[in-house]
């Protein structure tokens, strides 16, 4: 694998973490800008809407831009934002510094991924793409705990001076790394906007929001989960996390050798096998050992799914690969919103915390059945052009 992939992963890297380690330093941040913890959480929220609305228009206001200069660029702002973040004097300040780091994450994510595809043998690339991603898996794995014992060590505002500095490493490594001419086809508006109209597409898009609400739905209550019903220490959450991370890690890129292989077929498999474990976890979340391993597995699973549909999407948006697959960034996020929302209306509908994992189960099982109409569709298309 070329080290341009490297380099991507490394701004991946930092984009994960600052978008999640947040959720690690909200007492902090609450207490020193004097807001409330749920004022504070929007914090998050902010990030997630920034991330869809400024995903699709950056990525057609760069479209006819040198690919190179294009995320350079990006993450340059995504610096910026960091330095704004820490350096915020109020609340409102940093709600504003968060959504300006948050414009370039999905384009970036979405144009790097069509760049580290075409930096490989066509049957690589999802593996290319999964490669990128492991920077974001990484990053819950080693940045998220990292980023937050440094910011309740050293204040929430050392944190992002930290993610700042590994900005800085990324655009290094992407100015060093990245070839200087990076193939690609000019852009038309007009093409690209008609892309949203396909079937195929909105499948796709749909697929990408059930999968990561069905992810959200459960661990966005995560840690109260651990705690209530598997009766796990404060110190084996943070284990039981890392356990995840490594899951998540694993499953980018077998996810990636997958999608490389049997893309379809591994859409299939993965959808079926998030439907089982995320149901058995309502039953392994009462013992230590069951819940740990059903974590790995899920872990290994849910992120299965992310070069799948990545690919997928790249696939179906031939015309306007940027726009599809910075989509489909706004698509995973909006996903994040919408099953922390989903969560948490069981939650506050009085139904058990050792429940919640059906709800999950319940929306990967909208994942696999729009996969089969998906599929369906494909067969249906290619019958009647033979015929």
């Amino acid at each position: 694998m070329p080290l341009a992939l490297f380099a991507l992963a490394v701004a991946a890297f930092g984009i994960g973490t600052t978008e999640f380690v947040i959720m690690g330093l909200l007492p902090e941040v609450a207490a020193d800008l004097r807001v409330s913890i749920p004022d504070a959480g929007l914090l998050i929220t902010g990030y997630a809407l920034g991330v869809v609305f400024g995903a699709p228009i950056l990525a057609i206001a760069t479209a006819n831009m040198p690919r190179k200069a294009t995320l350079l660029g990006m993450t340059l702002t995504f610096v910026l934002g960091n330095v704004l973040c820490a350096m915020s004097p109020t609340y409102a300040a940093l709600m504003s510094a968060r959504v300006i780091t948050a414009l370039c994450h999905g384009a970036f994510f979405g144009i790097g991924s069509v760049v580290a595809a075409g930096l490989v043998a066509p049957n690589k690339r999802a593996q290319a793409i999964a490669l990128m991603f492991t920077g974001l898996t990484l990053a819950n794995v080693l940045g998220v705990p990292l980023g937050t014992a440094l910011g309740q060590a050293l204040g929430w505002r050392s944190t992002f001076w930290a993610v700042s500095i590994i900005g800085i490493i990324a655009m290094i490594a992407q100015m060093v790394w990245l070839p200087k001419h990076i193939a690609m086809d000019k852009s038309n508006l007009v093409l690209e906007l008609r892309v949203l109209g396909k079937t195929n597409v909105l499948l796709s898009l749909l697929m990408s929001v059930l999968a990561s609400a069905s992810l959200f739905s459960v661990f966005t209550y995560i840690a109260p989960i651990l705690r209530d019903v598997t009766g796990v220490s404060p110190h084996g959450i943070t284990i039981m996390l890392l356990i995840f991370g490594v899951g998540l890690t694993i499953g980018s890129m077998l996810g990636g050798k997958l999608a490389d292989s049997r893309l379809l077929p591994s859409l299939i498999g993965m959808a079926v096998a998030t439907v089982l474990i995320v149901g058995v976890f309502s039953q392994t979340s009462h013992h230590v050992i069951p819940a740990a391993i059903t974590l790995l597995l899920w872990g290994i699973t849910a992120f299965a799914l992310c070069p799948i549909l990545q690919l997928l999407i790249i696939d179906q948006a031939s015309e306007a690969p940027n726009l599809g697959s910075t989509l489909n960034q706004s698509a995973f996020n909006l996903g994040n919103a919408t099953g922390a929302w989903i969560g948490g209306l069981v939650v506050a509908s009085g139904v058990d915390l050792a429940e919640l994992p059906w709800t999950g189960a319940g929306v990967a099982v909208l994942t696999l059945l729009v996969s089969l109409f998906y599929i369906y569709l494909q067969r249906r298309r290619a019958a009647v052009a033979r015929a």
